[in-house]
């Protein structure tokens, strides 16, 4: 028998629409904006008096969006493919062998949610300079995999400890080895916390502003967050050209997300199972 349409899905209804307009209007404004003139008069939330489509143009070629966009990928999926096979790995013999040192391991890693990351800059950056990775992205990559290596292996530790251990006996009875168990057999099974681990890390590496801004500071190599920085100055503020620019930057983040939203919201959904 088919649900009636009552009062009370009127009124959920009606406030789903709300709450998804009051998401709509900051995009909203992100889109009209970099679709403006300059000089444009009319208010954030009016339409632009002259649609131009220059200020993409001008901030590809002022930014050196291109470079930023090279740079600010080589990071992010060097960074997430490091953090994917660490996090992984460590995180199979946290949630496989219950002997005490495993344990007091996993919560020495939980540690590091703890610790805010700003105690370790000064540290850090006279680290980088010592070894020679300042202005260089394999030294952001090196932060990145270890700033978010606990994180990552939080996720895998908890995705694991639901997964049956079936397979790794019946891999075992066949003579399997545990690194081929684990790629072979247990790695294809993490496919829904690994779209997470993704997909949350893809957007917290290339939102980032601050570490670049430290540890690339003075170098040609910048990522986007900084780039679009470079609009906005004492006494003039391209701000055409910051939206436009912003645009550019989260349209590859917007594509990931689409790619695997269907893995994440399993990987979400597979964690609170457990």
């Amino acid at each position: 028998m088919l649900n009636r349409y009552t009062w009370r899905t009127g009124v959920l209804e009606i406030v789903m629409i709300a709450v998804a307009i009051v998401f709509f209007i900051p995009v909203y404004v992100l889109l009209n904006l970099s679709f403006r003139e300059s000089n444009d008069p009319a208010g954030p939330l009016a339409l632009p008096s002259t649609f131009t489509l220059q200020n993409y143009a001008d901030a590809w070629v002022q930014g050196h969006l291109g470079n930023a966009l090279v740079n600010s990928a080589v990071v992010t999926v060097v960074s997430v493919l490091g953090l994917v096979v660490c996090a992984s790995l460590a995180a199979y013999p946290l949630a496989r062998v219950g002997r005490g040192w495993s344990k007091a391991l996993y919560f020495t890693f939980l540690v590091g949610l703890l610790l805010p990351f700003q105690l370790a800059l000064i540290p850090l950056y006279t680290t980088m300079r010592d070894i020679g990775l300042l202005g260089s992205v394999w030294g952001l990559v090196l932060y990145y995999v270890g700033l978010q290596m606990p994180f990552s292996i939080f996720l895998y530790t908890g995705f694991l400890r639901v997964v049956p251990l079936e397979y790794e006996e019946a891999a075992a009875i066949d003579g399997a080895g545990a690194l081929g168990t684990f790629w072979r057999i247990v790695f294809p099974l993490l496919r829904p916390i690994t779209g997470t681990v993704v997909i949350l890390n893809v957007v917290t590496i290339w939102n980032d502003f601050l570490t670049p801004l430290l540890y690339l500071s003075g170098s040609g190599q910048q990522t986007i967050p900084v780039t679009l920085y470079s609009f906005v100055g004492q006494y003039v503020s391209q701000w055409n050209l910051v939206f436009a620019g912003l645009v550019i930057s989260i349209a590859p983040i917007l594509i990931v997300y689409f790619i695997l939203q269907k893995t994440v919201i399993q990987g979400f959904a597979s964690g609170l199972k457990g």
